[in-house]
């Protein structure tokens, strides 16, 4: 019989509580939770009557739970993105092995700090970096390994966010500030510069940037526009980021239309009419997204040039009706389309017929194309099997690539795209 894991969970947002926590419940015979942290008292509690877990081992901050004796064999880091680091930090030292959310951290040093730490330790660090584990990259990944399209020269990419989703949570939501969690092109976008990375097999060079929010500010506001959109907003019937509308109104994203999971369990905990009013008259999620302190962008434009001369564009927009990727790979003789929304796999032979590969997954935004639940079926196995490194897929070594490149994104971005060497 295999070995039940025991984990610890530091955060109980949207990955924490929605995802693993989740994932656990459906999966009780492989692991089990043994304590959770979070600042919110309320979530706390909940959490805690969901996995039957006494007073005691329910902890008000990440370093209440690890001031403790170690508890665990691992622990789920799922806090803010600025506390990654130093809660990773913390549990390397007690002893746990780590499933650490991404961004790592907005710090080159850090993260490479982190790396010695888990080597010290003799600790394995497993980033969320889910897209590697998805049935859909697999497959593109699959097409190039084969030679379908021969060497590959080129890629582009677009991650389109989705505009209620950048009005969630890049407007409105916890990541709108890069001082206060970190850049877009890293709190969103690492997935997609690891996912280019890995697919090409190379290593980014030099790297370029532009973007800039471009609506979310009060210039761009309508007419009749007020600061919350419950405040009998004259804008109200034409704006399409109304937040009443969307998480109370609508039949498929509002509370009456039955929608109680995320991104409306994040506005209120427990989502009723009344409860989600309440939210949006008070909280953050009923601003108007002319009118809050938001200063990540809502569009950018990132361009690799890799070793051998490989080139990846990589573009992230708001500006989109639904939340997807897309993707072309081109080679020397052929090229792969590769369309997550409609999870299609398409390869182009140069003078043959294409081949459509249809991917069977899990297609909702908070399970990636599948990635999470696969991510954690391999987190368990390697749990179990802490000897066989083979199956860190994505370590903290393979992905601070994507956090360099990243990061030097955003930093030609702010100089008007001056081209960045990445070592």
């Amino acid at each position: 019989m295999n070995k039940q894991i025991t984990t610890i969970i530091l955060g109980l947002g949207g990955r924490g509580r929605d995802i693993y926590g989740r994932y656990i419940l459906e999966h009780p015979q492989e692991i089990k939770v043994v304590g959770i942290a979070d600042v919110d008292e309320e979530k706390l509690v909940r959490v805690g009557k969901d996995f039957s877990l006494p007073k005691k081992a329910c902890f008000t901050s990440a370093e209440a739970i690890l001031a403790q004796p170690k508890m665990a064999d691992c622990a789920l880091i799922c806090t803010q993105d600025k506390d990654h680091v130093n809660h990773a930090k913390m549990a390397l030292e007690k002893g746990y092995h780590l499933l650490l959310e991404k961004p790592v951290s907005d710090s080159i040093e850090a993260c490479e700090e982190l790396v010695e730490l888990a080597k010290i330790h003799k600790r394995h660090v497993v980033v969320c970096h889910v897209l590697r584990y998805t049935p859909f990259y697999n497959t593109i990944k699959d097409c190039i390994t084969k030679g379908d399209i021969g060497e590959v020269v080129t890629v582009q990419a677009i991650e389109n966010v989705g505009y209620w989703h950048q009005a969630h949570s890049f407007v409105r939501g916890n990541w709108r500030k890069t001082s206060e969690s970190s850049p877009m092109i890293l709190a969103k976008c690492c997935h997609d510069l690891d996912i280019l990375l890995w697919l090409v097999g190379k290593s980014c060079k030099q790297v370029s940037s532009f973007g800039n929010n471009y609506l979310f500010k009060e210039e761009k506001a309508p007419e009749g526009a007020t600061l919350r959109c419950t405040d009998n907003c004259l804008a109200r019937k034409e704006c399409p980021y109304d937040a009443v509308r969307y998480y109370v109104e609508d039949p498929v994203t509002g509370v009456k239309g039955g929608k109680k999971d995320w991104p409306i369990n994040i506005v209120a905990p427990v989502p009723t009419e009344e409860s989600v009013m309440e939210a949006l008259k008070t909280g953050p999620y009923g601003r108007c997204v002319y009118h809050c302190d938001n200063d990540v962008v809502d569009h950018q434009v990132v361009n690799m040039l890799c070793e051998d001369g490989v080139t990846i564009n990589f573009t992230m927009t708001a500006f989109s009706d639904r939340c997807y990727r897309y993707l072309k790979v081109m080679g020397t003789k052929g090229c792969i389309e590769a369309d997550m929304d409609k999870n299609v796999v398409s390869v182009f032979k140069f003078g043959e017929e294409p081949i459509h590969y249809m991917i069977d997954n899990e297609t909702s935004i908070e399970g990636h194309g599948g990635g999470d639940e696969k991510m954690m079926d391999q987190f368990i196995e390697l749990m179990r099997n802490p000897e066989h490194i083979s199956s860190l897929q994505t370590s903290l070594e393979k992905s601070i690539e994507s956090h360099i490149v990243a990061l030097k994104a955003e930093a030609s971005r702010l100089e008007e795209g001056k081209v960045f060497t990445v070592k």
